[in-house]
């Protein structure tokens, strides 16, 4: 028998305390009594992770060798340590179970018996009211202690600011570092000088050989902005500046989302808590300057700058260093997309340049366009994009055979339980051969059930994959009658519809389409958005509907 463990704790102090440890020794002990063998590799452990999400490295990888039908028998102490919350918990046991793997939880072995169902389903209902429970309490908590001013909003302390090892939290063990502090004066300063901005302040602070913030090779201008509008240095230790909010940018076009599935907002400047003051490193006058030029330079920076026209601004990304491209102005009438790459250090973050070469604008433009053009000219290609997406093409007769078939042997088996309820009543077979048999024989029946749910189910995925093309192809009819005599803005709306990137690498164009598959998605811009931001409840487009690389 394939046996495979699954252990979780919440935290890193529990997994500090060994309570990870003492659920392998309850498993390993449960395995040694049964006569079982369990490899090291079948140990699946999530340290420091919340039963609340289902976003867990050890479990996707359990979940991925479950689906791969490699596994026979998972063994965890607890439900809450699958999943504290009710919904999860379901799901998770009843795509185990699907692929022949069954769950054993050693405080109370389940059954499929009613009751036994019933148990598990309290618990898990518990469990989550727990969860919830705990993290009102603890939410409450630090905001009392933030307002009495006996809690910091940070383990972390600021550049130019120093805690207590000991006690990090503690407000009265905050300090000011000397050297920092000046070092931060002095960037303000420095920032408010005439024709001063970000990028110039990063260089700045990397040829004087000043350390970062968390010990980085490079300034750049993400961190120097972090510094400039942190009001903690005019002496004001505030909590609640931020709030979490649905991420809507991915970081790299070309990279997983991550982790994260958050970003963060300023708050309103009331909803702040005051939490503690001490001397300011900056005065409130000259922190108040910096703001209104940071907004100012925002407004004349170099990106805002429309002179000249890119069709492709920010939709291009470099295909050997991953990063994206930026229009620029080489010499007067010649325009390129250049990596960000090759800028400075401070710019990219990296140690070298990205040897990448510059891409000429109206060359690079003319042949996205013209291939866009060939595109919504020849929807066919589409159809087959999406046909192929899909999993193939559909043949209407195959599936009507298919069905008719199923319904043969459905109306076969329910005749032969006719006949044989009609020869007990004849008193030809016993009961107990009529049990047998009639068993047999609606198992069968429920075989073929399933059966024609997923043909069913397959037709109705297909049925809306036609009225997709339809609707793909009237969008493709529509919009090819204005193509020849489109103005610049046009295009620009028509390329910020439909590409979601354009990829060079060394003369190598890649060009990711994404096309609206219903009306209504024709409103929606798909570029620069997170592939997982949109809810298939308020809009069409969930994911890629058509992704064809060309």
């Amino acid at each position: 028998m394939r046996i495979a463990v699954y252990v979780r704790v919440s935290t890193q102090r529990q997994a500090q305390t060994q309570t990870i440890e003492q659920q392998l020794e309850r498993l390993r002990t449960y395995i040694k009594e049964q006569n079982w063998t369990l490899p090291d590799e079948q140990i699946f452990r999530d340290d420091g992770y919340s039963g609340s999400r289902l976003n867990r490295p050890g479990l996707d990888r359990l979940r991925d060798q479950v689906r791969s039908a490699e596994l026979d028998r998972v063994l965890i102490t607890a439900p809450d340590r699958l999943a504290r919350n009710f919904v999860h918990q379901m799901l998770l046991l009843e795509e185990i179970e699907r692929f022949g793997c069954q769950v054993v939880f050693l405080d109370r072995p389940m059954t499929h018996d009613p009751h036994d169902q019933l148990l598990l389903q309290i618990r898990g209902a518990v469990a989550e009211y727990e969860r919830t429970l705990i993290a009102e309490r603890m939410r409450r908590g630090r905001q009392m202690k933030l307002r009495a001013g006996t809690l910091l909003p940070w383990t972390r302390a600021p550049y130019g600011l120093r805690l207590d090892p000991d006690h990090p939290r503690d407000p009265t063990g905050m300090s000011v570092d000397p050297a920092e502090a000046a070092q931060v004066a002095e960037m303000f300063a420095w920032y408010l000088t005439e024709g001063a901005t970000l990028y110039g302040l990063a260089q700045h602070l990397q040829q004087q050989g000043v350390p970062t913030p968390r010990e980085r090779k490079f300034w750049n201008a993400a961190s120097v902005r972090g510094i400039l509008t942190n009001p903690v240095y005019t002496g004001q230790v505030f909590s609640g500046r931020t709030r979490s909010q649905p991420a809507r940018t991915r970081r790299s076009a070309l990279k997983p989302v991550g982790r994260s599935e958050e970003s963060s907002t300023c708050a309103p400047r009331e909803e702040w808590i005051l939490v503690t003051q001490f001397p300011p490193v900056v005065s409130q006058e000259q922190f108040d300057l910096v703001q209104a030029k940071l907004v100012r330079n925002r407004l004349l920076a170099r990106r805002n700058n429309t002179s000249e026209e890119y069709l492709l601004r920010g939709l291009v990304s470099c295909g050997v260093c991953q990063l994206g491209c930026m229009g620029r102005l080489a010499h007067p009438g010649y325009t390129y997309y250049c990596c960000r790459g090759k800028d400075m250090s401070f710019c990219s973050g990296r140690e070298e340049r990205c040897p990448a070469r510059y891409s000429p604008a109206p060359a690079l433009d003319g042949l996205v366009w013209d291939d866009l053009c060939q595109i919504l000219s020849h929807p066919e290609m589409i159809a087959c994009a999406l046909e192929r997406a899909q999993g193939g093409h559909w043949l209407p007769q195959e599936f009507q055979a298919r069905r008719e078939n199923l319904r043969k042997g459905r109306i076969n088996l329910e005749r032969q339980i006719e006949r044989l309820t009609e020869a007990y009543l004849s008193g030809v077979i016993p009961l107990a051969e009529l049990q047998r048999r009639r068993r047999e024989l609606e198992e069968r029946l429920q075989v073929l059930a399933r059966q024609i749910e997923q043909l069913e189910a397959q037709g109705d995925r297909q049925n809306e994959l036609s009225c997709r093309l339809v609707s793909i192809q009237d969008f493709c009819q529509r919009v090819a009658t204005g193509l020849a005599n489109a103005t610049f803005a046009q295009k620009r709306a028509l390329v910020e519809l439909l590409i979601d990137r354009v990829v060079v690498t060394n003369g190598d164009v890649e060009i990711r389409y994404v096309i609206p598959t219903t009306p209504g998605s024709e409103k929606t811009r798909f570029c620069h958005l997170r592939k997982d931001y949109f809810d298939p409840k308020t809009t069409p487009i969930t994911g890629q509907d058509v992704f064809a690389d060309r």
